[in-house]
């Protein structure tokens, strides 16, 4: 029997109990083996979660398009300042407000007729679309506004004449100047408005 340094029995356990004992060391493997699954598992979920992120991001840059409004011509329907969402690639009709490219800028305005619709603007700002006259409870007041082009006016094919809710200070198909907007520049139609948060909903 060994002894401690003050000659008294030291304390010595045999050997086998030192040992682990086989369901210790299922144990341990099942700890470690969890272990790995764990660590394999939130790797694969914040792979997935980068995928759909960058997913999300470019189905957004292509299907929608977040625009700042900056001019009141489309006032009172849309403010300066306001932010709206414009969904890109669906068909416009006349009434929806859409994104237009214009001059390295975009502008939003309202679709008054299509393609072969005739358009006239009486003295008064009332406007005719194909000989009637045309219902517009979007306005507050109506106006003749700058208009240079030859009334009444046949919309080209392959476009849009267009013109802002606020009549008497937009600039739109009525000036040569900007004239029908063809489909190619038009970056999507005005769908919801997101900003200001008491004004948040789809803009008449």
């Amino acid at each position: 029997m060994k002894r401690s340094e003050n000659n008294e029995p030291a304390d010595e356990k045999p050997a086998a109990a030192r040992r682990p004992t086989l369901r210790q060391i299922e144990e341990e493997i099942d700890r470690l083996e969890s272990g790995r699954k764990m660590k394999k598992m939130l790797a694969d979920t914040i792979k997935n979660l980068i995928v759909i992120a960058a997913a999300s991001v470019v189905v957004a840059n292509l299907l929608i398009g977040v625009l700042l409004v900056n001019r009141s011509s489309m006032a009172p329907t849309v403010s300066d300042g306001d932010v709206v969402i414009a969904l890109r690639w669906v068909s416009v009709k006349p009434g929806d407000i859409i994104a237009f490219h214009y001059n390295n800028k975009v502008l939003l305005k309202r679709v008054i007729a299509k393609e072969g619709d005739l358009v006239d603007i009486d003295g008064d700002g009332m406007v005719y679309v194909n000989n009637e006259a045309l219902s517009e409870p979007y306005l507050t007041e109506k106006s003749l506004g700058e208009c240079d082009i030859g009334l009444p006016y046949v919309v080209p094919v392959g476009c849009v004449f267009v013109m802002g809710d606020h009549r008497e200070t937009s600039a739109d198909s009525r000036l040569r100047e900007i004239g029908p907007v063809s489909s190619e520049y038009i970056v999507g139609k005005v769908i919801m408005r997101i900003w200001p948060l008491p004004k948040i909903g789809f803009p008449d």
